[in-house]
């Protein structure tokens, strides 16, 4: 049975909360910025603090008082070891601290990301990067905004003058490997970045200042809001490949040199 359309009114609906939620979220964190060292478990390249689950509770809290029948797969909860195909029905997405080692810091590069997607596709997303006093919103139907101006991604066309936003995957790829992705992309384009914040980098394609994000191994709460975002500025994504239970290898593009570096990055990866 295919499922009903979702009306603009419960887009406005879904969109309204996934803003609440991700507003409320980074309010906690950023009244308890003296607690950014507060760790919750460690890893080598990683963290995770008291804060992340916090800010996640909090913005669960905000959904459920208005969906409270929807499911919900959130960073800190998730099951990464197990195979999950998304439900049917609605679904929320929620990366309470997106950049947390950025924030553990005291940098200002990172966000709240919050999605909600019905079987398996986002149909409204948030992203509010605090520290910038950035609110980036997007839903299926509407256009991508920040702060309410509309967003629409760059027109340069030619990969040798692109800006590309990327990472080093620590946690799957071989070091070779990545490393390698990394040199041929920043051989092919004019620069390469490396911020570590997956949704505030997607945001900055979606605003027309870089034109590509790419990503060897990045996890859906990371993508799901901004890449909704991305593409209706005007922008094209594409899962390269999948790598596991909400993990994938991914590409955001302005679409003019999305086939160009897609190219690069499947060469380098040595996969057709």
């Amino acid at each position: 049975m295919t499922a009903s359309p979702v009306t603009a009114e419960l887009e406005a609906r879904l969109l309204d909360t996934a803003v609440t939620a991700a507003r409320a979220a980074t309010t906690h964190a950023c009244r308890n910025r003296h607690r950014r060292l507060e760790v919750a478990q460690g890893f080598a390249h990683d963290v995770k603090l008291s804060l992340d689950t916090e800010c996640q509770q909090i913005a669960i809290e905000h959904i459920r008082a208005s969906f409270p029948d929807h499911a919900i797969l959130a960073e800190e909860s998730a099951d990464t070891a197990t195979a999950s195909t998304p439900p049917p029905g609605f679904e929320w997405i929620i990366d309470p601290i997106d950049g947390t080692v950025n924030f553990s810091h005291g940098l200002p590069f990172w966000c709240c990301s919050i999605a909600v997607r019905r079987a398996g596709r986002s149909v409204a997303g948030a992203v509010h990067a605090a520290d910038f006093n950035e609110l980036y919103t997007a839903t299926q139907s509407g256009p991508a905004l920040c702060n309410g101006a509309p967003l629409h991604v760059s027109d340069v066309a030619d990969l040798g003058h692109a800006m590309v936003m990327t990472g080093l995957d620590q946690k799957v790829n071989p070091r070779g490997e990545r490393f390698g992705v990394f040199h041929a992309i920043a051989d092919a384009v004019q620069k390469t970045r490396i911020i570590g914040v997956a949704a505030f980098d997607l945001c900055r394609v979606a605003a027309g200042q870089a034109e590509g994000y790419f990503e060897s191994g990045i996890y859906t709460w990371d993508i799901a809001a901004a890449g909704l975002i991305v593409e209706r500025a005007g922008g094209r994504t594409e899962t390269v490949a999948a790598l596991g239970p909400h993990r994938w290898c991914f590409l955001a593009t302005n679409g003019r040199v999305h086939d160009p570096l897609r190219k690069v990055i499947v060469d380098a990866l040595g996969r057709g």
